[in-house]
């Protein structure tokens, strides 16, 4: 049975934070939210660690990130650039923002053959997310167009600094996505319900338990396929909204609407935090200390 692959997605600069988060030093001996996905990830089992980056920061990110894990865990590094376009496409004039996080997946296809998952490098999963989906991908060994995604419940997903944006999640009676849709904007009002102001401009009320996407997904190796064929569909509609990105739940929604797919809601209790907004950052730094003081990480990961 194959070991697992995790790509983490690690190309982003972290605008509303001011930086590269993804560099940044949050646990008592300085380790980084992805430290801990990684740690995670190895107990539970995953066989290599894939990081999807950009060229610019390649120096530091290898000194700073990937030196730490190259005794632990096999790694991989791949590039995500505007111009790692299908054939016969070319990057459009004026274009400088990145093409999304499905794109971001596309670049791990040479180095990855196995059941995969993928993350976001600035998120802080938890443990039972990450044993979850290992048990899961493990089952797929064999198995084609069947994916899955962690659906965290949204109250343990939310900023006390500023409004987030989550994918919120349809889900048939057996535990099915029907549909994501990326809802901006959610936060608690004064009552302390979570709400959204949906796209007629009218407040909608989320339970505390409704599951969204956190970019923590499941996927075989034939998603590739899939995602190739549908960014060169998408690319020839550009003319239409030259700013748009190939985000995850793009391709995830039409193949599923579409019955060529089916993605399983895995549920996770685990807390949910991360770096959003520059002030989250002390909230951060307290969370881990208290999961290390509870005997969940050790003080040093690596």
């Amino acid at each position: 049975m194959k070991q697992p692959t995790l790509v983490v997605l690690a190309a982003g600069m972290g605008s509303r934070y001011g930086g590269l988060k993804q560099l940044d030093g949050l646990g008592p001996s300085g380790e980084t939210i992805m430290d801990y996905s990684i740690y995670d990830a190895i107990r539970a089992g995953f066989g290599k660690v894939v990081f999807v980056i950009r060229h610019t920061f390649e120096k530091e990110f290898r000194e700073k990130i990937i030196s730490k894990y190259e005794h632990k865990i096999p790694v991989e590094v791949v590039f995500q650039d505007l111009d790692k376009l299908p054939e016969g496409f070319t990057v459009p004039e004026g274009r400088e923002k990145p093409w999304g996080t499905n794109h971001a997946v596309m670049m791990a296809e040479s180095v990855v053959r196995e059941p995969f998952a993928v993350i976001n490098a600035d998120d802080f999963y938890g443990r039972h997310g990450f044993a979850t989906l290992a048990d899961k991908l493990r089952s797929f060994s064999d198995t084609r167009d069947k994916y899955c995604m962690i659906g965290y419940r949204v109250g343990n997903t939310l900023s006390e600094s500023g409004s987030v944006a989550r994918g919120v999640c349809q889900v048939d009676e057996k535990g099915f996505l029907t549909e994501v849709v990326e809802r901006t904007a959610i936060s608690r009002d004064e009552a302390g319900r979570i709400c959204f102001t949906d796209e007629n401009g009218t407040t909608q009320y989320l339970e505390e338990n409704t599951p969204v996407s956190m970019n923590m997904w499941g996927f075989t190796p034939d998603y590739f396929r899939h995602s190739n064929e549908l960014f060169r569909h998408f690319l020839q509609a550009l003319d239409t909204n030259p700013k748009f990105e190939y985000f995850i739940p793009l391709p995830v929604n039409l193949l599923v609407a579409q019955g060529k797919i089916s993605v399983e809601v895995l549920d996770t209790p685990d807390q949910w935090f991360g770096v959003t907004y520059a002030a989250d950052r002390p909230e951060v730094v307290a969370k881990i200390q208290a999961l290390v003081d509870a005997g969940e990480y050790p003080t040093k990961l690596f």
